[in-house]
Parts: structure tokens; sequence; C-alpha cells
């Protein structure tokens, strides 16, 4: 049996997401830049597909820039900020948790002059809205906290964050690629003037994502090479790819509802019966979280072991960011929850998805019931 419970990573393609792409790889494709009517058809459905992706965060269409992905939203909106914003402070307000996209930018900003504050979170993974509001300066010029934690799960307190940047008129960037079609998004409730998301964690096709950008926003271009996006991103339009994230997000509102109450069913059994397993403990918050995520550590055994024994017995799972899973470190967001360093390396990663079922469940809890028994036994 196989069972595939990574999809923080990457989800399979929705047969009617490849559907919707399929006739703009062949007899409908056109560069959406060309004034004829091969060039005017792709133009019409990048077009739909950004109102599209404009609807499920509650933006305006202009307000929409297509990219390759989620990587590249966070690398535009600190940059972009970051470069158009420099004359007025060269500050930047983070967390210690954030996706490498992130706290790697503001790395490469560091070099070039820039102070970067990044903020701990509690032993649940949580922001202190306090200590965003006590990290604020005159020269700050951005904010950015992850929507929802991709190794833990946690859901961050955006929009109180978001009001208190609001007040002080700065910019605030969200990375909200997990969150995004797995659970309600409006920009305006959030308070947030850039948003990341990606469509391959929507059963979308891997290579496009978008950044929301709020009108007024300053954004400087970090991709020369034509007007393409409203001159914010130079570069031909990945046309099929547009397409298929705009049907991805259609699907997932339509079925956000009740895909979020039937995760959160079989992630509370995954998460109740792996606690009963001796040294287990649940890494990230056990109510504010995503309705898909599982995170756990087991005393005496280790991250890479247990990977490896439930990929051996058909079960795919993680031990942290997609990114970084050639990494023998223990995960910088586990490490930031103050874990002992035995329980930071002990972690494991466990993912529902739209066509994970009861039986994938019980079958991957006997197989981590195996493993973790028999590291233990070992260690």
């Amino acid at each position: 049996m196989r069972v595939y419970l990574d999809h923080a990573a990457t989800t399979p393609v929705d047969p009617r997401v490849l559907q919707a792409m399929l006739p703009f790889f062949t007899e409908r494709a056109g560069n959406a830049s060309s004034v004829h009517v091969f060039g005017q058809e792709a133009r019409g459905a990048v077009d739909q597909a950004r109102a599209q992706v404009a609807e499920t965060v509650g933006a305006r269409p202009s307000e929409i820039v297509f990219t390759s992905g989620a990587t590249e939203s966070d690398n535009l909106a600190v940059l972009g900020v970051a470069l158009a914003s420099e004359k007025r402070g060269r500050h930047i307000v983070t967390t210690v948790i954030e996706h490498h996209a992130i706290l790697e930018t503001c790395r490469f900003l560091e070099g070039r002059g820039f102070t970067v504050t990044a903020l701990p979170v509690d032993r649940q993974g949580i922001v202190d809205p306090d200590d965003v509001r006590g990290a604020l300066r005159t020269d700050t010029v951005l904010v950015s906290v992850m929507a929802a934690n991709n190794e833990i799960g946690t859901l961050q307190p955006i929009a109180e964050i978001g009001k208190l940047t609001r007040a002080r008129k700065i910019p605030f960037h969200t990375d909200a690629t997990q969150l995004v079609g797995a659970a309600p998004v409006t920009v305006d409730e959030l308070n947030v003037d850039l948003l990341s998301m990606s469509a391959h964690k929507r059963y979308g096709p891997k290579g496009i994502g978008a950044l929301y950008v709020r009108a007024g926003t300053p954004l400087a271009s970090v991709q020369h090479g034509g007007s393409h996006e409203r001159g914010r991103r130079g570069g031909t339009e990945n046309v099929p790819g547009i397409v298929g994230f705009g049907a991805a997000l259609r699907i997932a509102a339509q079925e956000m509802d009740a895909e979020r109450a039937r995760l959160a069913v079989m992630r509370d059994r995954l998460i109740r019966e792996a606690l009963e397993l001796p040294g287990a403990r649940l890494n990230g918050d056990a109510v504010r979280r995503l309705s898909n995520n599982v995170n756990l550590s087991f005393d005496g055994t280790d991250s890479q072991s247990l990977v490896m024994g439930l990929d051996l017995q058909g079960v795919a799972a993680s031990s942290g960011s997609a990114c970084t899973s050639g990494s023998i470190e223990p995960s910088h967001v586990i490490t930031a929850l103050g874990l002992p360093a035995r329980l930071a390396a002990a972690a494991v990663r466990l993912t529902l998805g739209r066509w994970t079922t009861d039986a994938d469940v019980a079958y991957a809890l006997d197989a981590l019931r195996d493993v973790v028994i028999r590291l233990q036994q070992a260690a």
C-alpha cells in the first residue's frame, strides 16, 4: 500500500485542473502579449484566472502579480518593498520560523546595510503581537509574518499584527502559501498589504504563484525584461500554469468547507492515536493549526530514520520543509519552539490531502507505531 502524507510539500494536480490547462499547451498556445486572435485568447484566459485568484483572497485583479511560485513571490515582496523604501528606512521585522525564502532574502539585505529583527515564538510556534509592536521603529519599512507555518501548521494572529502596522503605515507582508485555498482568506480582514501564494500547494501545477500587492504599496521590480504584470515582473506569462492556478483556487473555494471538516477529523485521529505512543509530543498549537497538519516528535528516534522507516512501509512523510529536505540539521522551526535538541531532531510531519482516506490514516498509524517502537528499542 502507498500512502501520500506530504501534501504540505506539494499536492497532485487535480484532474479537473489538468483538463482546464491542456488546451493552452496545444491548440490555444498563443503568447498573451500578442495582438492576434491566438494571443488574445491567451490574454482572456489569463485575465479570467487573475480574477479568480483575486476573488479567492478578496482583492482586485489589478493587485495580483503572477510569479513562478511562492519563493519568487516572497523575494519580490521583501526585495521589492525594501528597494522602493530604502530612502525612508532600512529596517525589516520578521520571525525566526519563516520560510527560508523570507529568511535568506532578509539575510541578503543585511549584507547590503539593512537591519533585520527576527522575533521569537512561544512553545506553540506563535508570535506575540506585542513583540511585533515593540520591534517597530521609525525606520521600519516592512513587516513579514507567515500566516500558517509550513512545518507545524500554526496559525499566526495576522489580523492583529496588521492593525499595528496599518496604524504606523508600515507595509505588511504575509506568506499565506499554506493557507490560501485551505481556509477563508480576505486581505482586508487580515490587514495585509502583500500576500504570497502558490498553485502547487492547492492541487494546481508547479511553477506558478502570485503576489497580492495592495494598491499604493511601494514595490520595485526585481525581475526586468518586459512590461508584463503592469511592469512589476518581466517575463512571458505562463498561460497554462496561470489557467491551472485559477482553476485550482476555484475548485478549492467550492469544496473548502467540506474538505476542511473532513481533514480535521482525520488530523485529530492521527494526533490522538500517535500521542499514545511512548515519548510522543505534538509540535505546534493543538487548536490554532491547519486542518491537515500533524507534526510530532518521538523521543528515542531521529527524523531521518522516521521518514525512511515510513517510506519503506509505503508512507510518504517529511521531517520539515521540502526546500531543506537534504539537511541533516534539526528544523529551524522546531528548534525555535525551545524543544530539547533530542526532540528537535526527532520530528516528523504528516500532512493530509484531498484524496486521503480513513484507510490511509489507519495504515499510516500502524506503520508509525511499528517504526517508532523499532527505533526506540534500537536506541
